[in-house]
């Protein structure tokens, strides 16, 4: 019988999705599997576009029920909002009311068929929002307006940080905080507590220009944040427990 590598899942929108790349030679997904290498694979299942509405449809498929034959799941990070966020406008159909949004990032961690891998969760806030930019690409595209608001996505994020409060044994990551905390640490001409904040409208964009190339996506820069933010609360593995064997255990030597 095939012996399978329990799992970290990676579920969430186009956030999870690309992180899979290597963007400016850093690749989230690749750095959280080098870490957990022959103890655990990372599955990602980021879904461009979706919402916690869509997320939520679609888990009963991706989650399979626990079974001596299916692989367990011990760690399931969630990232979702930046899609509900959306504001309501005729050119865009993605928005997911906040009073919803909680609630469907609550069944989603709560779900049954997650509650069956009895997994480490980690809800990570939606990253911030550069409206700046945003605008400038949603009116080349045809929306009559930002699809996005900086002041309005960072509400999505507290209310994800709510959940995490709310919902016994959930471990919070602030990417919120932390992207703009560095966005603030690298624009010299940016003190922060002052208004307007980075990225919002009448202000500047400052290093979210680089953290957040497109306003929402993020960089390598970013997904290294998101790493180092992550990274500690994944393990420790015993040395020498791994899934199979080392090398030198198949290849005892007499001395």
């Amino acid at each position: 019988m095939a012996k399978p590598y329990n799992q970290i899942v990676l579920f969430g929108d186009s956030l999870f999705q690309f992180s899979s790349e290597v963007k400016e030679g850093f690749s989230f997904q690749g750095a959280l599997q080098s870490h957990c290498m022959r103890y655990l694979d990372v599955i990602n299942r980021g879904f461009s576009g979706y919402n916690t509405a869509n997320a939520l449809k679609v888990l009963p498929q991706v989650f399979l029920p626990s079974s001596p034959s299916t692989p367990r799941i011990e760690y399931l990070l969630v990232l979702l909002g930046a899609n509900d966020a959306c504001i309501d406008i005729p050119t865009n159909n993605q928005r997911v009311p906040m009073e919803r949004y909680k609630e469907n990032l609550i069944k989603i961690i709560t779900h049954e068929h997650v509650k069956a891998h009895n997994p480490k969760i980690l809800l990570i806030t939606p990253p911030p929002l550069d409206e700046i930019r945003i605008e400038v690409l949603d009116l080349a595209k045809g929306h009559p307006q930002a699809t996005r608001q900086a002041a309005n996505s960072a509400k999505y994020s507290e209310t994800a940080r709510e959940v995490a409060r709310e919902i016994p044994g959930v471990t919070l990551i602030d990417l919120q905080d932390a992207i703009m905390d560095e966005a603030i640490a690298l624009t010299p001409s940016f003190t922060k507590g002052s208004s307007p904040p980075l990225g919002y409208p009448g202000g500047q964009r400052g290093a979210l220009e680089q953290l957040l190339p497109d306003g929402l996506h993020m960089s390598g820069q970013s997904y290294k944040i998101l790493f180092d933010l992550v990274e500690p609360y994944i393990g420790p593995f015993p040395e020498g427990e791994s899934v199979f064997p080392d090398w030198k255990k198949m290849n005892p030597v007499s001395v």
